[in-house]
């Protein structure tokens, strides 16, 4: 089969049953639940680095995991419904990796229904939630599904989205898992922890960016008016290598204190592991600059943001 944006032999397409197992794991994008993964990791590192192992609270931490990796995919199945309806995964013009409901693998009524379910089990799993951080956890909790409607139907045509991934997948996770995490009478969550979770938005959002980078032309003729498309490629590219380089540098200026422990030099520089293959990608990225072929840039920006999930929670822990 000819590929009508690049002209070359495109891969068989997957038989999926409608409605199946593998249709839903499908359209729950498994690969984008790193990006709810890292806030949630980082969070619980600054609880463990304020509150100490012994205080440490399971429950909570586990709690947040599974809230953030529920909103996940129910973002996922709001993004996928809205978009078919509005008829932007068009088979012919799209450049990223196939949607449930264009291709047919789930119905629009049943993915309705998935919508429900996946809302209802979000907001129960992060109601227990208040017995550590207060009543405030509902208004928080309702505040993430609105907002998780709104990105796909509304503000993500405004050129909204990087600003609700700095906050939904930077500082309200990484602020509130700290806070629920850490129990009463520990100290509470202080500026290294907002600044840090600033920076993990940050490196969140080169996620988004690479995404509209690559449907950039899509999104110009749907009217989507995403950061790249007011931007430009070349301020796109730009920001796409921008974000990674101050969220390496925020976060070694607020993890080391000027402390000379061999474990403070080591925190200071995991972050340049993160920071090494987000260059390599940007690289790759600014060669490629269009096509299905931005796919794996995708691919590489997840790994790139889980490892930089893992080297930040580690540098603080080992940091003094």
């Amino acid at each position: 089969m000819t590929d009508p944006v690049k002209g070359n032999i495109s891969q068989p397409q997957p038989v999926v049953a409608a409605n199946s197992a593998k249709a839903w794991l499908l359209a729950a994008r498994p690969k984008t639940l790193t990006g709810a993964a890292v806030p949630v990791m980082i969070g619980i590192a600054f609880a463990l680095r304020l509150g100490g192992w012994d205080s440490f609270r399971l429950l909570p931490a586990v709690l947040c995991f599974l809230f953030a990796f529920i909103m996940q995919i129910d973002a996922n199945f709001i993004n996928d419904y809205f978009d078919c309806l509005r008829g932007n995964d068009d088979a012919a013009t799209r450049l990223g990796p196939k949607r449930a409901c264009s291709e047919g693998w789930i119905t629009l009524p049943a993915m309705r229904a998935g919508i429900v379910v996946t809302t209802a089990l979000a907001c129960l799993t992060g109601l227990p939630l208040i017995v550590y951080g207060g009543w405030e956890m509902i208004v928080v909790g309702l505040v993430c599904v609105a907002f998780c409607f709104l990105y796909t139907t509304r503000l993500s045509y405004l050129g909204l989205g990087d600003l609700l991934v700095l906050v939904f997948f930077g500082i309200v996770p990484v602020c509130l898992t700290c806070y629920v995490v850490l129990p009463e009478g520990a100290e509470r969550i202080d500026w290294h922890v907002f600044s840090v979770s600033v920076w993990c938005g940050l490196v969140i959002d080169t996620l988004l960016v690479v995404n509209n980078y690559r449907d950039r032309e899509n999104d110009r003729r749907d009217g989507k008016m995403t950061l790249v498309v007011r931007i430009g490629e070349k301020y796109a590219e730009r920001l796409y290598l921008g974000l990674g380089l101050a969220a390496v540098l925020g976060v070694q200026l607020t993890v080391w204190d000027g402390n000379r422990q061999w474990t403070d030099f080591v925190a200071f520089f995991l972050p340049d592991v993160y920071l090494f293959l987000h260059v390599l990608t940007y690289q790759q990225m600014i060669r490629i600059r269009k096509g299905r072929e931005l796919n794996k840039i995708l691919g590489q920006t997840a790994r790139n943001m889980f490892v930089f999930g893992i080297v930040t929670t580690l540098g603080l822990l080992m940091a003094s």
